[in-house]
């Protein structure tokens, strides 16, 4: 058996890279005690940050975060939230208000509420994302400091919180900077706001804080038993606490004891013939119960083994052809972050019309109901950090940026069956310091999840006339070999007939991208670009092409539908959005949807 890394490990790293005011993350939120604070915040706009530093730039104690409020006619505060415009959160501002369409910057948040406190009971303060650099107040007190916008974090706020009327602030930046995760280049908009949900989170003092339900994979495939591997933390260092793990259906009743550092590392078989194992066929989850004194915490766990074997992928020891699309988390229908379960729904309703069974969520963790939404439905998911493009390889700080957006990914989503490949970057330019950088990450990667495939998506940057050889040095830090690729948009589609790859590496080889851009509704000549028609042919070329590669495992194009990016401004074509969409940002077919979703009917067929 494989050394499992026990969560305390991981719940000590996470803590290290973290703002001290910060818990450690909590597992299964919305299974929870929770209290949504969603709804309408007061925002004040702050170009130039007058609410956190003096005119010396110096932080201040007395800035917006103390909600100020005059007691006699003479004092002079210049700012007042509850007079200041609201906005609904979860949302973006570039979206909720015209003026700030384009704005990087720091804008405050504000939200009231009543609050009662419980005897015995703790409360945390829980944001599914900020984007990107977050500073969180409770009744004027700071409680966190988070950086990322794309995962999760949270704060015990009980000793801030008052019987009554609480407030809690919140001033976010998403100002680009070149030290940053991501950088300050990269092709998609900079949505900034509280972009997910705000809960408080009600637990006792003692908690079940994670914990991962793994299926051990097994040489041979005629054995009569499973082993399943689990493991639990509690959020403190406590010995003799007694842990009930339930799976009616599987008739599993376990009572577990943590050790002195509030852990569970146990084991248990399970018949083969009883285990029904997850897939996009029948994506089977099963009811698990974890009790801790008199709270019991539930969730859908599925049971599948994923595994790269020579140049196939194996899904519960069988070869899988992963049909899948890239997608941004953007609403459709106009734009803006992605938030809701609608939302994710509608996304994935595109993506099984176009016959996909893997979505590839780029560039960044996306929102967990997209996540087990897909789950549910049997799609499978490569789950990404935002290290894309040029990063500061040599900088310690974006390194452990980097690391951290990585943990609190794996942590959140580790059991989810659906997720079978966690994804360290995107076309990263070729150097020394990159290569230690991203083969941290894929090492640190591997000792936090041992069951699912290291990947990322690679440049080809060895090319001669119509011969393309992959070389990147992390081919050795990787289960499969991905690589993007743009014959017909960077290069002349023509050539694609004539293109040859050669992928020197004994592992499964994964397309992350391909395409081109299309103007829904512009016809022409096929070898007029921004047609549907030139898209359509484009198409029609690189599957042709792709299906010559030796290894061939899967496919991820470039992209499910339009999506909004400032580097894309070309006036009456792009109008700042990214075309290369099958679908437009309204979800109307273009063209080129046909010839995939026939290209990934034929594949459905030989597999």
């Amino acid at each position: 058996m494989k050394r499992l890394l026990s969560l305390l490990t991981i719940t000590l790293l996470t803590a290290l890279s973290a703002s001290a005011a910060e818990a450690p993350l909590v597992a299964n939120v919305y299974a929870r005690h929770i209290t949504s604070l969603n709804g309408d915040w007061n925002y004040i706009v702050d170009v130039q940050e007058e609410g956190y530093y003096d005119y010396r730039m110096k932080p201040m104690s007395w800035g917006f975060f103390v909600n100020a409020k005059p007691k006699r006619p003479e004092d002079l505060i210049e700012y007042d939230f509850d007079k200041a415009p609201v906005m609904a959160i979860p949302s973006d501002w570039n979206t909720r208000d015209e003026r700030l369409f384009f704005y990087e910057g720091t804008v405050w948040f504000k939200r009231s509420f009543q609050y009662q406190k419980r005897e015995g009971r703790r409360t945390l303060l829980y944001f599914g994302a900020v984007n990107y650099d977050a500073h969180v107040y409770v009744n004027g007190k700071k409680v966190a400091h988070h950086i990322g916008g794309f995962t999760p974090f949270n704060a015990d706020v009980t000793d801030q919180l008052r019987d009554g009327e609480n407030f809690v602030i919140v001033k976010v930046d998403n100002k680009r900077h070149a030290d940053n995760v991501p950088t300050q280049i990269f092709d998609w908009w900079n949505y900034g706001g509280i972009t997910r949900d705000v809960l408080l989170v009600d637990v006792a003092p003692t908690y079940i804080e994670n914990y991962c339900l793994k299926l051990q994979r097994t040489a041979d495939a005629k054995a009569k038993k499973r082993q399943i591997d689990f493991s639990l933390c509690l959020n403190r260092k406590e010995a003799g606490r007694e842990v009930i793990l339930s799976i009616p259906e599987l008739k599993v009743k376990q009572t577990l004891t943590t050790d002195t550092s509030g852990i569970v590392n146990s084991q248990f078989s399970i018949l083969n013939s009883k285990l029904t194992l997850w897939s996009p066929e029948n994506p089977k989850l099963y009811r698990v119960e974890l009790t801790l004194d008199s709270e019991t915490l539930v969730d859908s766990i599925g049971f599948r083994t994923i595994e790269a074997r020579g140049r196939q992928i194996l899904l519960n020891g069988k070869p899988i052809f992963l049909r899948g699309i890239s997608i941004h988390e953007e609403k459709p229908n106009g734009g803006g972050r992605a938030n809701s379960l609608q939302d994710a729904c509608t996304l994935l309703d595109w993506a099984q019309e176009l016959g996909c069974n893997y979505v590839r969520l780029a560039h960044y963790p996306h929102n967990e109901y997209m996540v087990r939404e897909a789950e549910r439905r049997g799609i499978l998911v490569w789950s990404e950090i935002p290290v894309y493009w040029t990063i500061a390889w040599t900088n310690q700080k974006t390194l452990d940026n980097a690391r951290r957006q990585l943990t609190d990914m794996i942590l959140r989503d580790q059991n989810r069956a659906n997720v079978i490949i966690w994804s360290i970057a995107n076309e990263t330019p070729h150097s020394a310091e990159r290569d230690r950088f991203l083969g941290t990450l894929a090492k640190y990667a591997r000792q936090l999840d041992d069951t699912r495939l290291i990947s990322m998506a690679m440049e080809v940057t060895s090319a001669s006339n119509y011969h393309n050889r992959l070389q990147d040095n992390m081919h050795e830090y990787v289960d499969v070999v991905s690589f993007n690729q743009y014959i017909g948009w960077y290069r002349d589609v023509n050539d694609a007939p004539k293109m040859t790859w050669e992928v020197p590496y004994e592992k499964p080889v994964i397309i992350s991208e391909f395409g081109g851009g299309a103007l829904y509704g512009l016809h022409g000549d096929k070898n007029q670009r921004w047609t549907e028609e030139f898209q359509e042919n484009l198409y029609r070329q690189n599957v042709a092409m792709l299906d010559k590669i030796e290894g061939l495992a899967g496919t991820t194009p470039w992209i499910l539908k339009d999506f909004r990016s400032p580097r894309r401004v070309l006036n009456g074509i792009q109008d700042y959005y990214n075309r290369k969409g099958l679908y437009s940002d309204g979800g109307q077919k273009k063209k080129a949807f046909y010839v995939l979703k026939a290209w990934y009917e034929e594949k459905a067929k030989a597999y």
